[in-house]
C-alpha cells in the first residue's frame, strides 16, 4: 500500500513538473510576442498600383469588349517596357508620402519619427521626394517643436520636402509646414496663426469665499508665476507675459529662418488666412490639393504611402473602438440638433 502511495506521489510530481515547464514556455512565448507587438511595423502602399486598380475597375464597367481588349493589349506592351527599363537600371524617381494628423499634444510625432527614420535609410536626395500631408490646428509648444525637428532631419539630408495642407496648418501646424521646400494648400485651407496663447482659470476667490486655504510653496523667484488655486500677483502676470512674448519671438525667428520670403511682422500677428489669402502673403507657394498633386506625381514617379502601425493589445483596441463609437454617436446627435447649415 505504501509503495502505491509513493508511485502515485511520484506521478503527481512528474505531472506538476511538466505543467510548470509548459507554462514557462507559454509565458516566454507570449512575452516574446508582446515585445514584437510593441515594436510595431512599417506599412508601405504603392499608390501607383492603387490608382491603376481604380482605373481598371472603371474601364471594365465603362468600356465595351473591343475597347477593353485593345486597352489590355497596350497595357501589356507598357508593362514589358517597364520591366525592360528596370532590368537596365532605369528606375523612376520615388515619392514617399507621410500623413500627420495633429492633436493638441502632437502625439502623432511618435509614428512620424519612425516613418522618417525608415525613409532616410533609402531616399536619394537627387531623385526622390518626401510629401507630408499635414493637418493640424496646433497645440503644445514642446510637442510641435519635436515634430518640426523631425522634418528638419529631412532638410538636413537635402531631400526635397513638399507639404500639402488640405484643411488646416495653423500655429504649431504651420511651424511644421514652414520646413517644406514647397507648401501646397487647398483654396479654403486655414493657414497661419503664428502666435502663442495660454489661458487658465483661477479659483482663488471661490476658495476664499468658502474659507479654504491653498498654499503654494516654491524655491526660486519665478518657479510659479500664475496658478489655478493660489492668489496671482501683478508681478507673476508680468513674468508670465514675458515668457509668452519670448516664445512668440522664438516662433517668429524659426518661421523666418525657414521661409525667408515672408514679411514676418505682417503675418506673425496670430491671425489665420484661407488658402488664396495665404498665397498672396507667401505663406504658401501654390493652391492645390494633395490628391491633385499626388496624382500628377504618379505620372513620372513611383509613389509610396508610408505608415507606422504601432501594435496594440486586445484591450487597447477594444478601448479605442468603444471611444470611436461614443464619438460618432455624440456627433450624430449634435448634427441633428443643428438647424442651420455649417461652413
Amino acid at each position: 500500500m505504501l509503495d502505491l502511495f509513493l508511485q502515485y506521489g511520484l506521478f503527481l510530481a512528474k505531472t506538476a513538473t511538466i505543467v510548470v515547464a509548459a507554462l514557462i514556455i507559454i509565458v516566454a512565448g507570449l512575452g516574446s510576442r508582446r515585445r514584437h507587438r510593441n515594436e510595431g511595423a512599417i506599412e508601405v502602399t504603392a499608390l501607383n498600383d492603387r490608382l491603376r486598380d481604380y482605373a481598371d475597375i472603371l474601364r471594365e464597367s465603362v468600356f465595351d469588349k473591343t475597347a477593353l481588349k485593345a486597352w489590355y493589349k497596350s497595357e501589356k506592351k507598357a508593362d514589358k517596357k517597364t520591366d525592360k527599363e528596370k532590368k537596365e537600371g532605369q528606375t523612376k524617381p520615388r515619392v514617399y508620402v507621410l500623413n500627420f494628423d495633429g492633436d493638441i499634444r502632437a502625439s502623432g510625432v511618435e509614428s512620424l519619427r519612425r516613418e522618417i527614420t525608415a525613409i532616410l535609410t533609402l531616399a536619394d536626395p537627387v531623385r526622390d521626394e518626401i510629401v507630408l500631408c499635414l493637418e493640424s490646428p496646433g497645440g503644445m509648444v514642446h510637442g510641435y517643436g519635436l515634430a518640426a525637428s523631425q522634418l528638419a532631419r529631412i532638410r538636413q539630408k537635402k531631400i526635397p520636402l513638399t507639404i500639402c495642407v488640405d484643411k488646416v496648418a495653423a500655429s504649431g501646424g504651420y511651424m511644421m509646414a514652414c520646413l517644406g521646400d514647397r507648401i501646397l494648400a487647398a483654396p479654403f485651407a486655414v493657414v497661419g496663426s503664428i502666435g502663442v496663447v495660454a489661458q487658465m482659470p483661477n479659483f482663488h476667490r471661490l476658495l476664499q469665499k468658502h474659507d479654504i486655504d491653498f498654499e503654494v510653496l516654491t524655491a526660486g523667484e519665478y518657479k510659479r508665476t500664475l496658478t489655478v488655486m493660489g492668489k496671482n500677483t501683478d508681478a507673476g502676470r508680468q513674468k508670465f507675459q514675458e515668457e509668452l512674448d519670448d516664445t512668440h519671438e522664438l516662433f517668429k525667428e524659426f518661421v523666418q529662418q525657414n521661409r525667408i520670403q515672408l514679411d514676418i511682422d505682417a503675418v506673425a500677428t496670430g491671425e489665420h488666412w484661407y488658402g488664396q489669402r495665404a498665397l498672396d502673403l507667401k505663406l504658401v507657394d501654390e493652391l492645390k490639393t494633395s490628391d491633385e498633386y499626388l496624382t500628377e506625381r504618379t505620372l513620372a514617379a513611383e509613389v509610396f504611402a508610408i505608415r507606422y502601425i504601432p501594435k496594440q493589445r486586445f484591450m487597447d483596441r477594444f478601448g479605442l473602438a468603444a471611444e470611436g463609437a461614443t464619438d460618432r454617436l455624440m456627433l450624430r446627435w449634435w448634427e441633428r440638433l443643428q438647424q442651420r447649415p455649417w461652413f
